[in-house]
């Protein structure tokens, strides 16, 4: 098996310009990634597209911002420059959840950090336009979409304004961005002025005056002076404002919206329509390499492409809606799945790709296990507006039916060369529990065939006040699928265990609420290696609970933990048998009247005095008992966490694919 050369990626410099007989591109990507030719990330997958389409297109990943030059490396292009910042937020590639500078950057050669600027849109059109005067810029990306309308910046601790009004942009294309850029890539090659496209559904455009506002079709939002503002009138504005968005999400009932900043306006054109199963299709099976460029092997290659190189993205869009989740912002709720077939020929192709042993490592999207739409109003008016399909409770319409994913499963691991078929971005145990067809079967086989010894599972909490603000139901449905795992592990002789994640310091909880879920973790035996800090980051529900503290759907005031050192209690509370932790723990404990909690009791969390070189549980450090199911977390880093949420280290998927997970995310 050969490695692909560099005549079979996109061009990235004049050398492959020349080889190609080009003299002139008609769109440069500006990327903040270094460009890996895999449908898992978002410049190949708009660069392949377009090119399918017929259109010359070449990368510049990771330019030197401080060099004005760079983005000429491949000439000015005839249509557009096309920028995104990358996989990820930069804000979130750069910082952790306590705004701490991260060490490693996995979408770099090596996962070297620095290589791309902090709102590294920003960055790269105002060193376009320095240098290019006329040539269109066109926004878009992970970081592009979900900062599209005015919103919160937790890094600055503020509202910012559009960043389509920030950069100076032409144009914004949001979400899942191939049709969008398809229909904008015909009508520049048709001769039509960026400036007069301005009906795309999935694009946001700017403008000033005011537009004439038709009420059937458009809906203004609260200016970015009103939810800008530091107040409780403020913020209750931001909340209309968020929910506003989120009521005109779906591509079949949402409208135009309309926001005033200043004497300007942003517009956002409804979210593109669904890609059929036929157009996903076509999309996963372009001529990718599946491989980094060549450029990176004396680096060591791009840390990113080793969980999803040998993977299957087999769905795209998610009803799970957890607040802390931004896909319903990005790919909406209405879930599209690829065809059997499809997947069965990106399955046998990569048998032949270089370093694959038989292993395929996933077949999912935000969440595996949802692969069609769960219900025929999805289909024909689009996904509900006033209510959700999972919580607080499971909408009665709602048809949960794993058969087909099941079969798709059992197809794939029959393949000759294929040893073996991973489920890793995660299930939806409540929808498989409301699968009484099915469900029992899938699980079933998911603990015999796709499971290696630990399932990754996102309970997120314990506290079901913390839940229904996560968007998520009670603790006894996690406790009913706990159950029921370790009964089908039992019947087939397995031992295997749950690795549960948990969100410290969402909106909604307490002191109080951090203490029940460490008493839980005691209870079971399981305590976290790792452990997901909260992180409010642009286009969430949790992120509008965060900064305003109110719920926006109720519009009820909510607890929001604030500070570092609350974070820091909340955090140490989850992974108590840690010594270095006790101070913390002992603090939480007497500030919440929970004194009854230090000593050598059994339901004691840590000793009533410092000094011991014993966790609580008789074990040095970390408590490393295996009971009802879970065992102890000692999940890489590089691992994704569960799918059917946004945290921040998911962004990536939501740039070019759906799944990851989230979900990925950096902790």
């Amino acid at each position: 098996m050969i490695k692909a050369d560099r005549t079979q990626f996109l061009p990235i410099s004049p050398e492959d310009l020349a080889q190609r007989g080009w003299d002139k591109l008609d769109f440069v990507f500006v990327s903040g990634d270094a460009y890996v030719d895999h449908p898992s990330f978002a410049a190949a997958v708009i660069g392949r597209v377009l090119e399918a389409r017929g259109y010359r297109v070449g990368i510049i990943p990771q330019p030197d911002w401080t060099k004005p030059e760079s983005y000429l490396a491949l000439g000015i292009p005839r249509l557009a420059f096309l920028v995104g910042a990358g996989n990820m937020d930069s804000m979130v590639a750069h910082y952790t959840a306590n705004r701490r500078k991260r060490s490693e950057d996995a979408y770099s050669p090596a996962g070297k950090a620095g290589l791309r600027p902090d709102r590294a849109t920003l960055k790269y059109v105002e060193g376009i336009r320095s240098v290019c005067k006329g040539v269109p810029v066109i926004i878009g990306g992970i970081e592009a979409s979900l900062r599209r309308l005015a919103h919160y910046d937790y890094w600055s601790d503020k509202v910012r304004r559009s960043i389509l009004l920030d950069s100076k942009a032409d144009l914004l294309v949001y979400g899942m961005g191939e049709a969008p850029i398809t229909e904008i890539a015909r009508r520049l090659a048709a001769g039509e002025a960026i400036h007069s496209i301005t009906n795309v559904r999935g694009t946001c455009i700017a403008g000033h005056g005011e537009p004439d506002l038709d009420p059937q079709t458009m809906v203004r939002l609260p200016d970015y002076e009103t939810i800008s503002q530091h107040s409780d009138e403020g913020k209750r504005a931001y909340a209309r404002h968020f929910m506003l968005q989120k009521e005109h999400a779906d591509p079949l009932s949402g409208k135009v919206l309309l926001e005033k900043t200043d004497t300007r306006w942003v517009i956002q054109n409804p979210p593109p329509l669904p890609p059929t199963s036929e157009a996903l299709d076509w999309i996963y099976e372009l001529p990718y390499t599946r491989q980094a460029h060549p450029q990176y092997e004396a680096a060591g290659g791009i840390p990113a492409l080793t969980e999803v190189a040998f993977s299957l993205v087999s769905n795209r869009g998610c009803f799970g809606s957890c607040s802390f989740c931004a896909i319903t912002f990005h790919q909406g709720r209405v879930v599209r799945g690829r065809t059997e077939e499809s997947l069965i020929r990106e399955a046998k192709q990569l048998r032949e790709l270089p370093g694959f042993k038989g292993y395929i490592h996933d077949v999912g999207g935000p969440t595996a296990n949802f692969f069609r739409s769960p219900c025929s109003k999805q289909t024909r008016g689009g996904a509900c507006t006033d209510k959700e399909c999972l919580s607080p409770q499971a909408c009665p319409a709602l048809k949960a039916d794993h058969r087909e994913y099941l079969e798709l499963l059992r197809k794939l691991r029959a393949i000759p060369g294929i040893k073996k078929v991973f489920v890793r971005s995660g299930i939806r145990f409540d929808y498989l529990l409301l699968d009484k067809t099915s469900g029992d079967a899938f699980l079933e086989e998911l603990c015999a065939y796709h499971v290696s010894g630990q399932l990754k599972v996102a309970p997120e909490h314990v506290s079901d006040r913390v839940l229904a603000a996560m968007g998520k139901r009670g603790n006894r449905v996690y406790e009913q699928f706990r159950h029921k795992f370790e009964a089908a592990n039992q019947r087939l002789g397995l031992k295997q265990y749950l690795i549960p994640y948990f969100i410290a310091s969402h909106p909604g909880s307490t002191l109080q609420d951090a203490i029940e879920l460490a008493l839980y973790i005691k209870k079971t035996g399981f305590v976290p290696d790792q452990v997901q800090d909260f992180y409010p980051t642009p286009g969430t529900l949790s992120t509008t609970m965060y900064y305003t503290g109110f719920d926006p759907r109720s519009m009820e005031p909510i607890y929001v933990p604030r500070g570092e050192r609350e974070r820091k209690l909340q955090r140490a509370l989850l992974q108590f048998d840690k010594v270095e932790n006790w101070p913390l723990v002992r603090e939480a404990l007497i500030q919440a009247g929970r004194e009854d909690l230090l000593g050598k009791g059994p339901d004691c969390l840590i000793p009533d005095r410092t000094g011991s070189e014993k966790g609580p549980m008789g074990h040095n450090n970390r408590s490393g008992t295996k009971k009802s199911g879970i065992k102890q977390s000692r999940t890489k880093k590089s691992e994704p966490r569960p799918g059917g949420g946004n945290r921040p280290e998911l962004q990536k998927n939501l740039a070019a694919r759906p799944r990851h997970r989230n979900k990925q995310q950096k902790p």
